[in-house]
């Protein structure tokens, strides 16, 4: 899967089901989610299973920290690294 397409995956399930919205402006790539008050904990977990689900991969907990987990742009990095480790 190329970046292009995980980076729409994740963009399109927080826009839709986070922010509860389909406008593409309401959302930087670069915007941080907990401080937009976007993701809680409960939000990372809710991310983890669509990466596990649609990425193929598994998100393990020391995985779980605002650095991967904080923004479009840190979370497709995130699955990223991990699809080429």
């Amino acid at each position: 899967m190329t970046e292009t397409a995980i980076r729409e995956k994740i963009r399109g399930h927080i826009l839709n089901n986070l922010m509860f919205t389909n406008d593409q402006a309401r959302l930087s790539d670069d915007a941080s989610l907990l401080d937009m008050g976007v993701i809680d904990s409960t939000g990372v977990l809710e991310l983890v299973l669509v990466i596990e689900e649609n990425f193929a991969m598994k998100v393990n907990d020391a995985a779980m920290v605002p650095e991967n987990f904080d923004s479009v742009d840190r979370i497709v990095s995130f699955v990223m690294r991990s699809k080429a480790a």
